[in-house]
């Protein structure tokens, strides 16, 4: 008889996983996904970002759904595999594990690149040092992971109070910038719909409480209530930045620049804010990578158990009660990527893999019977259409990179599980 898996600690309550939520979403997108949004559609990136919210909010039901019933570390790998079959649960573990890696890289090259403006070779040994950092405190167990990211997150939204009440306040803002109502479509549907896709990367913090649902407490009433309140907390946030920075600088100047907010701040005539921006900036995306290894962890986790990963990945600590082999594993991968490789354009890569996972876990939650139902069934059609949507106007080196990294998944698992059933020298043949 084998033992039975061992499991996570449920410590998490409410506001725990709000936290966990928010540090996921502010520091994702706001310090990085306005330039590309811009780019795409100017100041119509307003639009795109209301699109992306409902789209979002869309997906946060049906995980929040989903997560009520299936309260077990995974997310949507879990809830694909239970509902819609053993394949579609992995191409949603897949595009999560694999998007969200070199969200990791990308989250920790954007941290040094705020906190060292040194050379590039001292940014890439801090961004080391940050994943080992957070690695360490996450295999310290889920309440010190909340606990910094409580901090973190005070620390980011006291520096983006700063930008919006200085660019206001002090500062020159210009209705002049947003030029008018013509400029809000002067990227066409298309560009506008692209801004939704890119920003969308900004929104999917909220599946990490889900992927950590076997750490809430009384899951079946916390997860449905985190992920919502997290959500509407974080558009709010969005969209206060969003027209703040636009008032600011201009939807031309947010688009070429590599650090949005931080070039909106000289442009409106606070340039003394810069140091604040660029403390949040840090701040921000060291957030978003402590929450990053903690979804990343917990769903390889998940997969590990069904076997869809090495086996040894899910081994749980018997003391800190934390997947410290997937962590460790994790930490590793992403150093390499960090030293090796400059992943900070990784946002559409990454919008590529998180809408193909939503996608399946409105899908999923499409299937549920009525007394699991907390949503109608409306939003799911609706969050997969949407996901359809966003994915078909994605940059087009975005959508090769993700379709070529589904493939070698989905060819790996077909080798794998073919070998698996493959008799072994010497077995009888029926």
């Amino acid at each position: 008889m084998s033992e039975p898996t061992p499991q996570l600690d449920r410590r998490l309550g409410t506001g725990d996983a709000v936290i966990i939520g928010l540090g996921s979403m502010i520091g994702a997108g706001i310090f990085a996904a306005f330039g590309p949004a811009a780019q795409a559609a100017g100041t119509g990136l307003l639009i795109g970002l209301g699109i992306a919210a409902v789209i979002a909010y869309c997906n946060a039901t049906a995980s929040a759904q989903l997560a009520a019933v299936y309260p077990t570390s995974g997310g949507t790998y879990i809830y694909g595999r239970e509902r819609i079959g053993h394949w579609f649960g992995f191409t949603a573990g897949w595009g999560f594990v694999v998007g969200k890696t070199a969200s990791c890289a990308a989250m920790a090259l954007t941290f040094a690149t705020y906190a060292v403006p040194g050379p590039w070779w001292a940014q890439r040994l801090v961004a080391v040092a940050g994943i080992v950092g957070l690695a360490a405190l996450n295999y310290r167990g889920v309440s010190k992971t909340a606990g910094l990211t409580r901090i973190l997150v005070a620390i980011t939204l006291v520096a983006l109070a700063v930008l919006v009440v200085g660019i206001f306040a002090v500062g020159q803002p210009s209705p002049t910038n947003l030029g008018g109502w013509p400029a809000l479509t002067v990227g066409g549907p298309y560009g506008i719909l692209q801004s939704a896709g890119l920003l969308f990367f900004a929104f999917a913090g909220y599946a990490r409480i889900a992927t950590m649902g076997e750490e809430v407490r009384d899951p079946q009433r916390t997860i449905p209530r985190a992920i919502p309140i997290a959500l509407i907390i974080v558009v709010i946030i969005y969209l206060v930045v969003g027209v703040s920075v636009l008032l600011a600088a201009g939807p031309d100047k947010i688009a070429a620049a590599t650090a949005p907010l931080t070039t909106a701040v000289p442009a409106a005539g606070v340039g003394g804010l810069g140091p604040v921006v660029r403390i949040g900036g840090a701040v921000a995306s060291l957030g978003a990578l402590l929450a990053l290894i903690a979804g990343i962890g917990r769903t390889s986790l998940a997969m590990a158990r069904h076997r869809d990963l090495p086996f040894w990945l899910s081994a749980v600590h018997p003391r800190h009660k934390v997947p410290h082999h997937a962590e460790i594993a994790l930490a590793v991968v992403v150093s390499v990527l960090v030293l090796t490789t400059d992943l900070r354009g990784v946002i559409g890569f990454s919008s590529f893999g998180v809408l193909i996972y939503y996608g399946i876990a409105n899908t999923a939650a499409f299937t549920q019977p009525p007394s699991d139902r907390r949503w109608p069934r409306w939003l799911n059609v609706l969050g997969v259409l949407g996901c359809l949507v966003l994915i078909a106007t994605l940059p087009w080196q975005s959508i090769i990179a993700g379709l070529a990294m589904f493939a070698v998944g989905l060819l790996g698992r077909w080798i794998v599980l073919h070998r698996r059933e493959k008799p072994g020298p010497g077995a009888e043949s029926d």
